[in-house]
């Protein structure tokens, strides 16, 4: 991590142990093998899906950004009746960089 990164605040990402798989109203919205674990202090881990791996056209772009410190600014995705469900980071800080453009969902079905 960088020297802005408080004392104790680790983020770590990894390839991730299980499959993800994420469905919507009967629809896979992503299926993979290939997601990557990031854990962060404080925080639940959470699976980043490779673009390859996601349905995009099932995707609805939306105009909320969120900034992370550590991560960097976040843009969103919404789901039919679910508004910015799914999130990425298209220029995320150099420590995570791997994560970059990969999905991650509130909800998925792992397995």
């Amino acid at each position: 991590m960088s020297d802005r990164t408080p004392p104790g605040h680790h983020i770590t990402v990894e390839p991730a142990t299980e499959p993800v798989r994420v469905a919507r109203d009967g629809h896979v919205v992503a299926d993979t093998t290939r997601a990557l674990a990031l854990r962060e202090t404080g925080c639940r881990t959470r699976r980043y899906i490779p673009p390859e791996d996601v349905r995009e056209d099932l995707l609805t772009p939306s105009d909320t950004r969120t900034y992370c410190p550590f991560k960097g600014t976040a843009a969103y995705w919404s789901l039919p009746g679910r508004p910015d469900a799914v999130w990425a980071y298209p220029d995320p800080k150099p420590e995570v960089a791997s994560i970059k453009d990969h999905f991650c969902f509130y909800e998925e079905d792992e397995g």
